[in-house]
């Protein structure tokens, strides 16, 4: 763990160090995505099914991609009652909190007497992609499909990586199944994102990818917007707690240390309180806490790298570090938290007080727990059922209606100097 303190004579030096540039934009990294994004464009599966041996040990053939029905029947009839419940439970609040975001179709008149609006349509296809590996993330399915269902989406296309021998996680599958997904293949990583976005001969392309996932995941969607559409940039996860002398130091540690364990090694969490008591409370209760923990070795590498605990001088010193920062995950256990919440513009999801972790944002609060990472807040909202419709502007003119209208088309087009724009309105005022 690195600590800063605003007594220090370098201290605004290592503010800027503290919210540098992220795995966004390593170099390495996108030049090795950019050649497996390449190779999945000029070779389809053949591509995915080498990288799927390479990096998840897994040897299959083109026709093995699929989830077949018997294996989702199985990942169903095997799941305990506590599965069941979990995800029912996770699933009621999910769709409760993406019905409220829908957004409905409008219509106005404007100035001429024209009749002006929007509609809004599910995208027919999508895809979504879930985290394998060492954390299967269960929650992901639930926190991504729910909402293309809850949209009305009518394809719903999951990828997700398997292990050495193919299987994909049993809970992700029955998880998924029960989400709405139409669609399961098991293929992860880079080579996932470019079949959704390519198309391949076993994976029709989709609109949209949906999804978190690891460093070269995030980067494979960040180069391939504008070949399709993508819903934000949520890699390895973050987190910020904003700390005053109300806040309880095993709280603080404990979520700190949950958000340290994906594994990745490029998950980044800062402590930032006014109050040096327990920034050395926080860093005891970690090391104290930290020996008990199953992925201790995983969050001991991100400990090292990537958590940094910073005493400022005031709270409004460590909300303009929040906003600088712009975490994924921001909790503000201090007086007054709701007030002070209002002034952080930046972070992908706000938890209030010692009483909301934000592991029941990750899991079972409502909210999708797909949100921007790697400083993307700035630019980026969390994801939203709202982003899987299509926005169409829809516009009708009676001709008293475009007689209206006439004098002001024709002064732009003759400004543009397009006449066949300004002739295409006044070959109808006859």
């Amino acid at each position: 763990m690195k600590i800063v303190r605003h007594t220090d004579k370098n201290f605004s030096a290592k503010l800027r160090e503290v919210a540098a540039d992220s795995s966004l934009f390593d170099a390495e990294i996108e030049a090795r995505t950019k050649a497996i994004l390449h190779d999945v464009f000029v070779r389809g599966d053949d591509a995915v099914l080498e990288f799927t041996e390479k990096f998840d040990g897994a040897k299959l053939s083109a026709d093995q991609l699929a989830v077949t029905q018997a294996e989702l029947f199985n990942a169903s009839v095997t799941a305990d009652e506590s599965l069941r419940a979990a995800v029912a439970e996770a699933e009621k609040n999910i769709a409760l909190f993406a019905k409220k975001s829908l957004r409905k179709g409008w219509s106005a008149k404007n100035s001429h007497g024209a009749t002006v609006g929007e509609k809004f349509d599910p995208f027919t296809r999508v895809g979504i992609y879930i985290p394998g590996g060492t954390a299967p993330l269960v929650s992901t399915a639930l926190m991504t499909i729910t909402l293309a269902k809850v949209a009305g989406c009518k394809e719903i296309v999951v990828t997700t990586p398997c292990g050495k021998d193919g299987a994909i996680n049993a809970a992700i599958l029955f998880a998924a199944r029960a989400a709405g997904a139409t669609e399961i293949y098991r293929v992860g990583g880079a080579q996932a994102i470019a079949a959704l976005a390519y198309g391949t001969k076993t994976i029709r392309r989709v609109q949209k990818i949906f999804g978190p996932g690891n460093a070269y995941v995030s980067m494979a969607k960040r180069l391939l917007v504008g070949r399709v559409a993508i819903d934000l940039l949520a890699g390895p996860s973050d987190l910020l707690v904003l700390a005053d002398d109300t806040a309880n130091p095993k709280f603080a540690a404990a979520d700190m240390l949950a958000q340290a364990e994906h594994g990745s090694g490029h998950e980044r969490v800062w402590l930032v309180t006014t109050s040096e008591k327990i920034l050395r409370a926080v860093e005891k209760e970690i090391s104290q806490q930290l020996p008990k923990l199953s992925r201790r070795q995983l969050i001991q590498r991100v400990l090292d790298r990537n958590v940094w605990l910073i005493n400022v001088k005031s709270v409004a010193d460590g909300v303009a570090l929040a906003n600088q920062i712009a975490p994924e995950h921001c909790e503000v256990i201090t007086r007054d938290a709701r007030k002070v919440s209002d002034g952080i513009i930046t972070a992908g999801a706000i938890f209030l007080g010692n009483w909301s972790p934000t592991v029941l944002g990750d899991y079972i609060a409502g909210p999708s727990h797909v949100l921007p990472t790697d400083g993307a807040g700035a630019s980026f909202a969390g994801l939203t059922v709202d982003q899987f419709q299509r926005r169409t502007s829809v516009v009708e003119y009676a001709k008293p209606a475009l007689k209206k209208a006439l004098r002001g088309v024709q002064k732009f087009a003759e400004m543009e100097g397009l006449d066949a724009h300004g002739k295409s309105a006044e070959i109808r005022k006859a």
